[in-house]
């Protein structure tokens, strides 16, 4: 089983994949960069393609090349995925001794939760550059409507939003805190570019979590109330925003937000980490 797990270890960290999951950061943080926009864009009463994921992959999907550049983003995010959860072949002999398994089983679920969400994304891409589009605050609503009527299904639906909630104090808290400087390789970095690599990814993770936990509260809310319309996406949570009377002053706010996540994306894609220990 050692010889097994180091043979993949050498896989996974080949300079082929590792490429290739810098082109998936890349990809992340242009995803972020778009959302931005299409958030300024509903700031500025304008709409278009919903300000989330899906919104961001319809854009490029539209606009000149789009086909080849979903199919780069979808590998490229897959990649990611692969290179990130990877790391649990690093730890996994932490789960053999007592006294560090704990520790080692949080390292292993950061390690596949990472993964997931990228590869998520990455088949997303997929999807949408086999022409198979969908907009996720369309499907939100029914999947929660069917989840509802299933026995345990309210009860699903708020452990999912309190999930959903988690993320983004996690999210908040690595903002306030800094953790996510972690995930750069600052021996890599000119000392020059670490002040602002932090101080932009600040902004940006705080706009992150925050957004993620009004994502998690309209979906507890639809849960209590059994109004699946409160069952929304990051789109739904932006056109929340919009709804008060700061609205778009917010929403130019959730903007720069995300635009600083951009950028700090595509700065760990120059200087990745994926050591989720740290």
């Amino acid at each position: 089983m050692h010889a097994a797990v180091e043979r993949a270890r050498g896989v996974t960290d080949h300079p082929v994949l590792t490429h290739l999951a810098r082109v998936g950061l890349v990809a992340y943080g242009a995803m972020h960069l778009l959302i931005a926009f299409l958030a300024a864009r509903m700031a500025l009463g304008l709409r278009g393609a919903d300000a989330d994921q899906t919104g961001a992959l319809q854009t490029v999907g539209h606009g000149p090349g789009g086909r080849p550049l979903l199919w780069a983003i979808g590998l490229g995010l897959v990649c990611l995925g692969v290179w990130q959860a990877a790391e649990i072949l690093l730890w996994w002999r932490g789960l053999l001794d007592a006294a560090h398994r704990r520790r080692t089983a949080v390292v292993c679920a950061k390690c596949l939760a990472k993964g997931g969400v990228y590869g998520v994304l990455g088949i997303t891409a997929v999807l949408f550059a086999l022409g198979l589009e969908y907009e996720a605050d369309e499907r939100l609503p029914e999947l929660t409507d069917e989840v509802l009527e299933i026995p345990g299904g309210t009860v699903a639906v708020c452990l999912a939003a309190a999930g959903v909630v988690a993320v983004g104090l996690y999210t908040l808290a690595r903002g306030l805190t800094g953790g996510f400087m972690k995930d750069i390789d600052l021996p890599a970095a000119p000392d020059r570019w670490e002040p602002l690599i932090e101080g932009i990814g600040r902004v940006g993770y705080v706009a992150k979590g925050i957004a993620f936990g009004l994502v998690g509260v309209l979906l507890w809310r639809a849960a209590t109330s059994a109004d699946v319309t409160d069952a929304t996406g990051l789109d739904g949570a932006m056109t929340a925003i919009a709804g008060v009377s700061a609205g778009p002053w917010l929403l130019a706010g959730v903007a720069v937000g995300f635009t600083a996540f951009g950028v700090y994306a595509l700065a760990r894609a120059r200087y990745p980490d994926r050591d989720p220990s740290s």
